[in-house]
């Protein structure tokens, strides 16, 4: 057997290798070993944190559309590389290669829109009301940036985050999360190779309580971008508001579609289907409720179970598979767990509810996609992120009902709607309490053009993606000019 590939950290425009590596393994077949990742240390991140900070003079100054120009390179890099990186995803992260493939062209497209965001930019120009004077305001970069990411979108994220900070002119320090660091290894290499100044881009990969503390506490960190568990943000945000950082924080959902008795059945089962299993339900806009009007609840469950049953689950590798593994062995077990605990509360297992261990996928964490009924929404399985392939099914009486249900839960990310009535479509968009709004389309489903965030306590601060983005990663400077 060959041995494993390292992959070594990169820090001030070097590749940085350590005597202690952490494994990177397939979670459909945990005899692949995908590489060895050199474990950081808060040493290595106070070395980015000033490579990052002497970096920021030249990098900022550097015109933004010569920014753009090397953005455009990385994205031209991930491109040529398209497949390979999708195969690689799949390995390490467990999602089916169509849906990987799609992610990393998402990354790719999110550098290019960025890139040209170096050409825009704009200002406020306003008039004065005293004459002889010019007045504008003109955006400028904030300083060193430390990311922190998730598993669940590996390129994907890392590249929301990335592209942005980049174009406007900041330093980053970038953490991976350990369980699929490969990805944004990956676009690391792609800054390398196209040329981005050495310190401007850091990639630290390690523990989030030895690497992702001192990406908070190093000195020259003047913001935090954190995607993940609502507990670690919320410990993110007491240790930054200690020192007046700037925080943008995404977290969890526990997100709603709600089906009216006008929707068209199959669109209705195949769009809830779609967000609450695809990606094995590892989301954080996954449906993980579906609040169904009684005068189609039974003909919408019936079809509902027939769909998920019908899911093939395997290695995302393979043809034909529609659901791969969740991504470790803690999650297997969360998912069983949430099971037995809507079984203790009276709920009934439609279907799945069975961790799969037998023939090929004997050597991965497969999850049976799983449908449960007799929910209400006071009990846990309606109110705790599961986080993986285990949807929770509800009765409303109505439309007003089903907008209570929908909006006593203590997040509000995600959340769609199946109807044709005009009206109540409306009423949803103008009366739900979440962030992101879907109507007739699954609520997991995001394009990279306009702001991503919730609400409640799935998000805080600026949000991500589109124009919204450099909101975040930038600041003003107000001029006055008297002439």
């Amino acid at each position: 057997m060959s041995e494993a590939k390292r992959f070594p950290n990169y820090i001030a425009g070097e590749w940085v290798d350590s005597d202690q590596t952490f494994e990177n393994r397939n979670p459909a077949n945990q005899d692949d070993l995908v590489g060895l990742f050199s474990k950081g240390t808060a040493a290595d991140v106070l070395r980015a944190a000033d490579a990052a900070q002497e970096a920021f003079s030249s990098w900022s100054k550097l015109p933004a559309p010569a920014r753009g120009g090397m953005l455009y390179k990385v994205a031209d890099i991930l491109e040529k590389n398209l497949d390979s990186l999708a195969r690689e995803m799949t390995r390490e992260e467990g999602k089916t290669f169509p849906e990987a493939k799609g992610e990393t062209m998402r990354s790719i497209n999110i550098f290019r829109y960025f890139a040209g965001e170096g050409s825009r930019q704009p200002g406020h120009l306003v008039p004065s009301e005293r004459p002889g004077v010019f007045m504008f305001a003109q955006r400028k970069p904030i300083g060193v940036v430390s990311q922190i990411n998730p598993w669940n979108f590996p390129s994907a994220i890392p590249a929301w985050k990335l592209a942005p900070a980049l174009i406007a002119g900041n330093t980053v320090l970038l953490k991976p999360a350990s369980a699929a660091p490969l990805s944004a290894w990956r676009i690391v290499e792609a800054c390398h190779e196209a040329g981005i100044p050495k310190g401007v881009v850091n990639f630290i990969a390690g523990s989030g309580g030895e690497v992702g503390n001192a990406m908070v506490e190093a000195e020259p960190v003047k913001a935090i971008s954190f995607t993940g568990s609502c507990d670690v943000g919320n410990t993110i945000h007491a240790k930054a508001s200690a020192r007046r950082l700037r925080i943008q924080l995404e977290m969890g959902g526990k997100n709603p579609t709600i089906v009216l008795n006008d929707a068209n059945l199959a669109e209705a089962v195949g769009s809830t289907v779609n967000a609450s299993m695809f990606s094995t339900g590892q989301k954080c806009t996954a449906t993980s409720r579906v609040i169904v009007e009684e005068g189609i609840y039974d003909e919408f469950v019936a079809a509902l179970i027939s769909a998920v049953q019908a899911l093939k689950v395997g290695d995302g590798l393979e043809d034909g598979v529609q659901i791969g593994p969740v991504i470790d062995k803690s999650q297997l077990d969360t998912d069983l767990r949430y099971c037995e605990i809507a079984k203790e509360e009276g709920c009934t297992i439609e279907c799945g509810g069975r961790i799969l261990d037998e023939g090929p996928l004997s050597k991965g964490f497969f999850f049976e996609p799983t449908v449960i009924t007799g929910v209400d929404n006071s009990m846990r399985i309606a109110r705790e992120e599961v986080f993986g392939p285990v949807l929770a099914v509800i009765k409303a009486k109505d439309f007003d009902e089903a907008m209570s249900i929908a909006n006593d839960t203590e997040f509000g990310l995600s959340a769609s709607i199946q109807t044709q009535n005009v009206s109540r479509v409306f009423n949803f968009i103008n009366n739900i309490e979440a962030g992101l709004i879907t109507v007739n389309l699954p609520s997991a489903g995001v394009e990279y053009q306009l702001p991503f965030g919730g609400t409640k306590g799935s998000s805080f601060g600026p949000k991500e993606q589109g124009p919204a983005a450099l909101d975040f990663y930038s600041d003003w400077k107000t001029i006055y000019l008297k002439y």
